[in-house]
């Protein structure tokens, strides 16, 4: 029997109260446990054993509720997601006060990081589940019903799941966009949602240009009245209120891209309320005056300044990216994917796009330096053939235009995360440049973590053979200054030479490289770090360093070859080579070529000898056809009688017929010496059937095919012959010319026979 969906199961149980049997549907209130989950507080700012140990304690309730939760059956689960107040607010609570990737790292106590991170892991399971309507095949829910339940019930809104993004999107993308993607699956209506929630979103950036004392054109419908013009700017805002700006800005920048990136689908319900144009407008009214009120600020604490600039520099990296992925969304990806025919829509949306954010000049150069425009032209350009070259000219000329007074080349990326220097005492603002923003924004977009990238010093420290070039680059037009005024001068420019070189001759210095003197020289700074404690080599910190023990042990220093307490007269007096030589020589004595023989023996020696004379070799003619030997013709030719020494009864024609004989005798055994061209095919396929049939009996192998044979045709067959049969035909086409067909075809295929 199939098992029933929760939504359809009804459960049997007694009564509490009357003692008698009923049946209540599986989700009911009354099924639920009583347990109360408390509400989560963030960590502590200070390492307050009081208020440390009150958060570990309240943290421990929490974890421990929640992995009860986990886990409990499927249908006690949802009956207690469903019917308990307190866990939503427990877990409402959580999505609001976790700290973000990109706050501000505390110094908090291990124990604190530890809980904070187990506590983590068990919110995100348990939305995890929540989000999951079929856990197996016999505990499920109907989807539709679930997206009832899920809807209803409150227990995921856009709130909830844009801070689902933001916390838990980095390190769980796959397993939050397979979430996300269920619940916008089997309950559209968030889809209505979201696109009820967007003017709230974007209210948000008006709302901060209203504090800026800017406004953003289609902003506000109303004119606005006289009396309440306020000359509020982020230059003399106070500290607090900035603030409270950048981090509202940098949530929420943030929060977009984490939605965006982890849930691509909702692009389009954003641009169908004019994203893209809202957030480059909003891009080049506010990030510029708020960089300028936090590089002119003074502070007090540095510490304040490095996490202002940090915070902006990661907002205009997040709503760079957002922008990319709505383009890449809603143009590109479907212009990748549609055919032909199709894409012309897509097209002109992403030309109507760029066009409207023509004006904003600020956003084009730092969006082209991070996703260049000439890549996505190029890509349309290789898609439609159909192309308005003249629209995407324009646009590229925009950029280009964009650029000018700005250098384009690629920022170098910087490690150090030192926030650009403030202006001293707020005197003197720093003099705002394209390079330099761009650079920043390089500088926060290169960083793997979401939050330490956006801290990266905008200028690189110069130093080395680059710094001593630029300050001979400005000593050879002006000769007259001292190397130390000249420093001071490219530090106070972000080392650039010509600034230097035309503020000086100008006389445009600022106030405190003025009452420098013109002839200070450049003091060297000594280095800090000691030779001793900066070396490195393959000796370093062995058992004989100096320099890192202060105890050796002497008697394991050996300088020279180790000897075992040898002298001269020791060595002359070690005969052991000598020994051993003689040993050697004395074998050369056993072969000698005579054998002295003492007098009156040698008559013994002779009788002693009774072999035979050895007549093997009388018959050869030892050294009579040598090479040199005397006569040299009885190794050209045989010796002929001359024809005046011949005897009368000789006659000619006989000796010529002797020679002819002895030609054809010559003749015939070079034809059979001869190795012919074409030989009998009957034999040389005997011959090719003897060298198989060896070579398997060297292999050992013993094939007999008189199986294949068979008996006579009507008197049956065995099944060994059978199988021997079925196996030959399964194999034939492995040899012979029995894959005549497919040979053929493949010679057609590669081209080697004219179809």
């Amino acid at each position: 029997m199939p098992a029933l969906p929760l939504d359809e199961l009804q459960l049997t149980e007694r009564d509490p109260k009357t003692g008698k049997l009923r049946t209540l549907p599986a989700l009911h209130p009354e099924i639920k446990a009583d347990r109360s989950f408390v509400l989560y507080r963030p960590p502590p700012v200070v390492r307050d054993p009081a208020l440390v140990e009150e958060f570990l304690e309240r943290a421990k309730f929490i974890a421990d509720d929640l992995n009860w939760l986990l886990a409990l059956p499927h249908d006690k689960f949802w009956c207690q997601v469903i019917f308990d107040e307190t866990l939503q607010k427990c877990l409402d609570s959580y999505l609001s006060n976790a700290p973000r990737k990109f706050d501000t790292l505390l110094d908090c106590h291990p124990e604190v990081n530890d809980m904070q991170r187990c506590l983590h892991r068990s919110v995100f399971l348990t939305f995890l589940r929540m989000s999951t309507h079929k856990e197996s095949k016999d505990h499920f829910i109907t989807p539709s019903v679930f997206g009832e339940i899920i809807y209803n019930n409150f227990l995921f809104d856009i709130p909830k799941i844009l801070d689902l993004c933001v916390l838990f999107g980095k390190g769980n993308g796959l397993l939050l966009q397979k979430m996300i993607e269920n619940i916008f699956t089997q309950q559209p209506s968030y889809f209505s949602d979201l696109d009820e929630t967007l003017p709230t979103v974007l209210q948000v950036y008006n709302n901060i240009l209203h504090k800026c004392g800017l406004q953003c054109e289609g902003a506000s419908t109303e004119p606005q009245k006289l009396e309440e013009r306020v000359n509020v700017t982020p230059g003399n805002m106070p500290l607090q209120e900035l603030k409270d700006i950048v981090l509202y800005l940098c949530d929420t920048c943030t929060t977009i891209w984490a939605f965006l990136d982890v849930f691509p689908s909702a692009c389009q319900t954003f641009q169908k309320h004019e994203f893209c144009y809202r957030l480059a407008s909003f891009y080049e009214l506010a990030i510029p005056e708020l960089e300028s009120a936090i590089k002119k600020r003074h502070y007090e604490d540095n510490s304040v300044f490095a996490d202002l600039w940090r915070r902006i520099s990661h907002s205009r990296k997040k709503m760079i990216e957002a922008f990319h992925i709505l383009i890449n969304r809603v143009c590109l990806q479907p212009i990748l994917e549609s055919s032909c025919e199709n894409i012309q829509p897509f097209i002109e949306e992403f030309l109507q796009i760029f066009t409207s954010v023509l004006q904003e000049r600020r956003f084009l150069r730092d969006y082209d330096e991070l996703f260049p425009l000439e890549d996505d032209v190029s890509l349309l350009q290789q898609a439609s053939s159909t192309l308005d070259e003249t629209r995407t000219g324009y646009i590229l000329q925009a950029v280009e235009s964009a650029w000018e007074g700005a250098d384009r080349k690629k920022a170098q990326v910087v490690k150090d995360p030192t926030p650009p220097p403030a202006a001293s005492k707020g005197a003197s603002a720093i003099a705002e440049s394209s390079a330099e923003d761009m650079e920043e924004l390089r500088a926060a977009y290169a960083s793997e973590d979401e939050c330490a990238g956006a801290a990266a010093a905008p200028v690189a420290k110069v130093s080395g053979v680059e710094l001593d070039s630029l300050i001979s680059q400005v000593k050879d037009l002006l000769p007259d200054l001292g190397e130390g005024f000249i420093l001071a001068c490219l530090e106070e420019y972000n080392y650039n030479a010509e600034q230097v070189i035309n503020n000086i001759l100008e006389d445009k210095l600022l106030p405190n490289l003025d009452k420098l003197s013109r002839t200070m020289q450049r003091q060297l700074k000594p280095d800090l770090t000691p030779l001793v404690t900066s070396r490195y080599n393959v000796f370093q910190n062995d058992e004989f360093d100096v320099f890192s023990r202060d105890s050796v042990d002497v008697s394991r220093i050996q300088k020279g070859k180790r000897r075992e307490k040898d002298t001269t007269r020791s060595l002359l007096n070690d005969k052991r080579l000598v020994a051993e030589q003689k040993e050697r020589y004395s074998q050369y004595s056993v072969i000698v070529e005579e054998i002295p023989v003492p007098q009156g023996e040698a008559q013994l020696y002779g009788e002693d000898y009774e072999d035979e004379y050895d007549d093997t070799y009388d018959g050869n003619q030892v050294g009579a056809n040598d090479a040199d030997s005397d006569d040299e013709l009885i190794s050209r030719r045989p010796f002929t009688i001359p024809q005046v020494l011949r005897p009368k009864g000789q006659e000619e024609g006989q000796e010529e017929e002797e020679d002819d004989e002895e030609e054809e005798e010559e003749e015939a055994e070079k034809e059979r010496a001869k190795d012919h061209f074409v030989q009998d095919p009957a034999v040389l396929r005997e011959r090719a059937e003897a060298r198989r049939l060896a070579y398997l009996a060297r292999k050992g192998h013993k094939h007999d095919s008189s199986a294949v044979v068979g008996n006579t045709k009507g008197h049956g067959q065995n099944r060994e012959t059978v199988q021997e049969r079925r196996k030959k035909e399964a194999n034939k086409s492995t040899r012979a010319n029995h894959n005549r067909r497919a040979m053929a075809d493949r010679k057609r295929n590669k081209g080697m026979i004219p179809s």
